[in-house]
């Protein structure tokens, strides 16, 4: 399957000057029609910079900068508000750090296009079904990974394996009905409150496998604050469900 211009990669950054060329030249490659959305939140590295002259030298690629490190659910949201603004049909979440295969966009993409019941809305880039994995990460971050989402999923009642992914797939249209711009969650509990509410607006998602390598170049954005914040509110989200089912 050929994508076209009405998919856009979003890939947010702060600090990836070392990555954004290549992981955007990955991503053309694999899908040479996909549009990229580059968006910086004023990284003091010249990340913005490298990417205004990629932007230059193709067409396919863009640039919205922001002035401030604001969360990765705020860099996505803008992004997503770009790309529904100037009507793309597909908007995808991408990582700047290498970690999410960009050969896999075209797979990612057919999981949703190829949809025969109306009711897919997106797709996820999936480490925890068959066929998918992780490289070079030790057994205690595996542990850390897979009890998170599996305390996420039974607390929200979610068939998602992998529910903190951040390699995804979505239709715009099923971002306007769960009221993208309502969504208030900063850090990478962004993906999970987006998988809950597009299960509750009555969507499915499909998780593709993929193979997921850990950052080769720059520093983690993964914090105890991330984490803290994705834990307390999935907790307040799964006892609201358990209370309000009695």
């Amino acid at each position: 399957m050929q994508t076209s211009a009405a998919t856009l990669v979003i890939v947010p950054t702060f600090n990836e000057r070392e990555n954004i060329g290549s992981i955007v030249d990955r991503a053309l490659r694999a899908a040479p029609r996909v549009h990229v959305l580059i968006v910086d939140d004023g990284s003091p590295d010249g990340t913005g910079e490298v990417a205004d002259r990629m932007s230059s030298a193709d067409a396919r690629i863009h640039v919205l900068h922001r002035t401030e490190k604001n969360g990765l659910g705020a860099a996505y949201r803008a992004g997503f508000a770009w790309g529904m603004s100037r009507g793309y049909e597909l908007l995808i979440e991408m990582d700047a750090d290498g970690s999410h295969p960009p050969e896999r966009l075209p797979a990612m993409i057919a999981a949703v296009t190829d949809d025969e019941t109306g009711t897919i809305a997106g797709s996820i880039g999936s480490r925890w079904v068959p066929g998918g994995s992780v490289v070079d990460w030790p057994w205690t971050r595996r542990f850390i990974s897979r009890g998170g989402s599996w305390y996420a999923r039974t607390m929200l009642g979610l068939p998602t394996r992998d529910v903190t992914a951040g390699f995804r797939v979505y239709r715009s249209a099923a971002l306007v009905e769960i009221d993208i711009a309502a969504v208030e969650s900063r850090g990478y509990c962004f993906q999970i409150d987006l998988t809950r509410r597009i299960y509750a607006a009555g969507f499915h998602l499909r998780e593709v496998p993929i193979e997921f390598h850990e950052r080769e170049k720059g520093e983690s954005k993964m914090s105890s604050r991330i984490v803290g914040e994705a834990m307390l509110r999935v907790t307040v989200w799964g006892l609201r469900r358990i209370f309000s089912r009695r």
